[in-house]
Formats: C-alpha cells, structure tokens, sequence
C-alpha cells in the first residue's frame, strides 16, 4: 500500500514538472515566432561572435588608449589642464590601470598642483604596493619648498616630514624641517633633532657639529635679548664679534686689491659671527653690485636699510650689533643711495641688452628713491629715446638740464640730438617752420656738429630764406668740407661758384668768425666739465672702508659712480640708426 501510494505521488510530480516544461517551451516558441527576427533582444555575445572589436572591453580598452595618447600629446606641448582632463576620463573607464594615475599625477606637478598630484601618485601606489615612493617624497619637497618661501613654515613643517616619512634617511629632506623649525622659532626642537642625528649618524660628522654650534650661538644671542646681564653669552658675543671685525678686516682689504669673490667670501664669514650688523649687509651689497649680481645686491641693501632704521639695534648696546645711534643714520642714507646706485646700474645693464622697458621701470624706482640726481633722468631719457617716446624723453633731458649746470656736456649733446630727430621728423611731415626751431636748439646745444646746419639749411631753403641757408651752408662747408652733400647743395645755393670762391666772399668770413668764436666758448666750458668728470670718476666707494659712515653728499665720491647708458659716440649711432629705421632716407 505504501508502495502504490508513493508511486502516485511520484508520477503526479511527473506530470507537473512535465506540465511546466511544456508551458516554458510553448511560451519561447511564442517568443521567437515574436522576436525571433530581432536581434536586438539577443544577448552581445550572441551577436558579435564575428566582430570581436566591437566587444565592451576591447571599446573601453580603445577608449583609454585614446584618451591616454592624447593627454602625451597635450603634455608635450605644455597643455596640462587639457591632459589632466585627457588622464581623468581615462581614469573613469579604467581605474585600475596604474599608468593612468602616474600620467594625471605628472600633468599635476606641472601645474604646481602638488596635493592633486600626490593624491594622485597615492593611488598609484595603492595599485603597485612600495612604487613610486621616491616620486611622491619628491611632490611633497617641491610643495614644502612653496610653502617655505611663502613664510608658511609649519605647513611647511608637515610636507617636509611627509618627504622624510617617503624616503627614510634622505638627509636634505630632514634638514628643511630643520630649517623650517628654525624660522618658526622652536629653538629646542631644532637641537632635539640635531642631537638625534649624531647619535643616528656612523661615527663622527663634522658638518654636524658645525651645525650644532652655530645653533649654540643663536641660542646664546637669544639668551643676551632676554637677559642682559648673562655674562656668558656676553663673552661668546664678545669673542664673535672680534671674529666678525677680523673677517670685515680682511675682506676689505680684498676689495682693495680687486679681488671681489675673496671679499665676498670674507664677508659672507663676518656675517655669520654678526647677522644683525648693517655695515656688513651694506658692504656686501656692494660687492654684489660690483659683481653685477644685482638682485642679491638689492635684498642685502634693503636689509641693511630695514636693520639700521630698527630701534632696538640703535637703542640697546646689548644687542649683537655694536651700532652707534649716528653711524647708524649715516648706514642708513648711505644704504638709500647704494639702492639707487644699484638701481641705476641694473639699468644700463638693462639697456645694453636691448631691454628698454625693464631699463626704465628700474629708473623709475631709483628716481623714487633719489630725485636730485640728474644722471638719472639722463638714463631715463635715453631709455625713451629709445622706445622712440619723443617727449618723454625731452622731459626727462629737460629736467637733467636744470638740476646741471648750464655747460653740462653729457646734457646739452643729448638735448641738441633729440632736438635735430625731432626736427628731422618734423621736415619729412611738412612743417618745416617747426623743424627750422627744432635745428636751430640743436645748433644752440652744439654748435660743432655740420649735420645740423646741413639739416637746417635745407629747412630754410624749402621756406625760400636762401640768405639763412647759405649762411648755414658756409658753417657746414667749414665744418665738414668732405661731405657728399656739398656739390647739390652748392649748386642750388650758389649756382655757378666753387668752393672756394664761396669761402672768400666776405659774408663767408663773418660766418667764419661768429663760428669759431661759437665753437671756443662751448669747447672750453666742454673740457672743463670733462676734466672735473674725469676726477670724480677715479674712485670708487668700495675700495674706501669708511664708506658705511660716510654721510650721504651728492658732490662725494659716491655720487660719482652713477653709470650713463650711453657714452657720447654711441649716441650718434644710435641716432643714425633710428633715422634709418623711421625715415627712408636723410632729409
């Protein structure tokens, strides 16, 4: 009976599930007699089993590649945003691929993007365990770096330690943690550390006790601020600023032999037993200067500037610097006039490369600084004349011409070239009325130079004043009688005469007289004004030890060294070389 009972069962269930499979076959013939001539419904598989390329992995593979080539490419050519935009949708369809994330990381650095950099470089190094540590020490330096130069010392505390925790035992990643330790002030973890490394270090480093005993020595110049009356770092004081003085000594005695590098390495050691003296930073900025290493020579001037106008350093005879209150003023205005020296001698160098504009914008600091000195306008005006800037420059010569003497000859040349180009260039744009004026104080300011009678004859004689244009024609034959425009000139102005009749007319020997007489008054007052230029120029301040007390005098040896752009040959050059460019030909 159980028997008969369990084979019913079984054959019931027989039945049902034959029922269902009957049911599922019925319902997908029903399906494929619906869909059947519709591939779309199909699974990919079942329908690109020919065209493997067009599979998803092989398209999104493609896609990275693309993407990835292009974002080298914009590399290449300096176009990081688009790359990092080229690496991230690379990035989206493949994250894994550890090449995509080194690629964006490097686009990163480029833009200066250092924490998208390292995030990036992080999960490089997720996907490659123990890579791409030396890089990634390396972004957190740089953005340390940033940092530091940014007077953010403890942020950039933390980057350096993040570039030490990268690169166990890299010295020079340890020490700007030092250095930012330092400059925040936090003296005894600046020893802690220190002491930590020569008890690391293999054996004795004597760059290491070098360090730590010049930590020793601010320690004890910070224990002099804070007590006065602590002999013991009265004495290390004492004993450093003899070694100070001894160093000062000797790199004078350098720069009087000439020898400017010795001297800056002299210096260098007198600053270091004295940092807070601004007699060191004075000489040292001179040095610079000399050197032509102008931007050092502006930082250590105006730190000179910035410590002898400090009131702590005037008023406490504690302090490191041994700086009376009136040599301090006189290191002050010496400092003043030092910037404008280095100002103005950037300049010329400025100038002698072509570089006008930069030329001028220094100008304009020193001019800031110093306004009674009229070599400076005279650079100026030459840098204008340059730029072709007419009235600016004429200003500036102007202004020069005041501040001098009226026989100035470094003046008066610049005033009579600007005079005849503007009268040059008045003449090829018609308004000869004008450019008779303009020839005629070229003449005034020089009255030796042929080519401005020549310039001033033809004026007059498209104004039809043929008795004003011989008589300059007569200045120029006696000036320059080898001149190739003498021939056309003679015919038109004395048709039928030679030369030489012309000069033995009488009209001919009263120009002859007013001329020479014209020509002697301003030659006399020229070699005057030279010789007394020629004298002043021989020295030079920093062959003279006293000259941080020196008190700041224009007619001193110091004020003689400022520099001109141009001598008075390289002006006629420049002249005729701006008349070529401007004008298509002399007038």
């Amino acid at each position: 009976m159980d028997s008969d009972k369990e084979g019913n069962e079984k054959s019931q269930t027989e039945k049902q599930e034959g029922a269902e499979l009957d049911k599922a076959v019925r319902k997908k013939q029903t399906l494929n007699r619906l869909f059947g001539s519709s591939s779309i419904f199909l699974a990919p598989e079942e329908i690109i089993h020919e065209r493997p390329d067009l599979q998803g992995k092989h398209i999104i593979q493609n896609r990275v590649k693309e993407h990835l080539a292009n974002g080298k490419s914009l590399m290449d050519t300096c176009q990081y945003e688009k790359a990092v935009n080229c690496f991230s949708k690379a990035i989206t369809l493949l994250p894994e691929q550890t090449e995509l994330h080194v690629n964006q990381a490097e686009a990163y650095l480029q833009l200066c993007d250092f924490q998208s950099a390292a995030a990036s470089y992080k999960r490089a190094a997720t996907l490659e365990p123990g890579a791409h540590r030396d890089r990634l020490a390396f972004i957190y330096y740089m953005q340390g770096q940033c940092l530091f130069d940014r007077g953010s010392f403890l942020e950039a505390l933390q980057a350096f330690s993040k570039a030490a925790e990268m690169k166990p035992g890299y010295r020079p990643y340890e020490v700007k943690s030092l250095a930012c330790l330092t400059a925040a002030g936090h003296h005894d973890d600046c020893m802690k550390l220190v002491n930590e490394w020569m008890m690391s270090s293999d054996g004795p480093n004597a760059d290491l006790y070098v360090l730590r005993a010049r930590m020793n020595k601010a320690n004890n110049q910070a224990a002099l601020a804070l007590s006065p009356s602590c002999t013991e770092a009265q004495s290390l004081l004492q004993r450093l600023h003899e070694a100070s003085e001894a160093a000062r000594q000797r790199a004078v005695d350098c720069a009087l032999r000439g020898n400017l590098p010795e001297a800056l390495c002299m210096i260098n050691i007198s600053l270091e037993n004295s940092p807070q003296d601004p007699r060191l930073y004075l000489f040292r900025g001179i040095v610079y200067r000399r050197l032509k290493d102008f931007t050092a020579s502006l930082e250590d001037l105006v730190r000179a500037v910035e410590l002898s106008e400090s009131e702590s350093v005037c008023a406490s005879g504690s302090q490191s610097v041994c700086v009376k209150e009136g040599e301090s003023v006189c290191v002050t205005e010496e400092s003043n006039y030092q910037l404008v020296l280095t100002y103005n001698d950037f300049a010329v160098h400025c100038f002698s490369s072509g570089l006008f504009a930069e030329a001028t914008l220094l100008l304009n600091k020193a001019i800031d600084e110093e306004k009674n000195q009229a070599g400076l306008y005279l650079n100026r005006g030459d840098c204008f004349f340059r730029q072709g800037e007419w009235c600016f420059a004429l200003a500036d010569y102007q202004q020069a011409e005041e501040m001098c003497r009226p026989d100035d000859p470094s003046v008066r040349l610049r005033l009579a070239v600007l005079h005849n180009t503007l009268g040059t260039f008045c003449f090829q744009d018609g308004c000869v009325q004008m450019a008779v004026e303009m020839f005629s104080l070229a003449v005034h300011y020089n009255p030796s130079a042929s080519g401005y009678y020549e310039n001033r004859a033809k004026a007059y004689r498209r104004l039809n004043n043929l008795q004003a244009a011989r008589k300059d024609f007569i200045c120029m034959m006696i000036l320059d009688p080898t001149s190739q425009e003498l021939p056309p000139m003679l015919m038109s102005l004395f048709p039928g005469l030679s030369v030489c009749e012309v000069l033995k007319i009488p009209a001919a020997e009263c120009v002859r007289d007013q001329l020479s007489q014209t020509i002697q008054a301003s030659s006399s007052s020229h070699t005057e004004q030279q010789h007394r230029l020629s004298e002043k120029l021989q020295a030079m301040t920093l062959t003279n030890e006293n000259a941080a007390s020196r008190s700041h005098d224009p007619e001193s040896e110091a004020g003689s060294e400022l520099k001109l752009c141009v001598n008075q040959l390289e002006v006629h050059d420049i002249v005729k070389s701006i008349l070529q460019k401007h004008l298509k030909g002399a007038v």
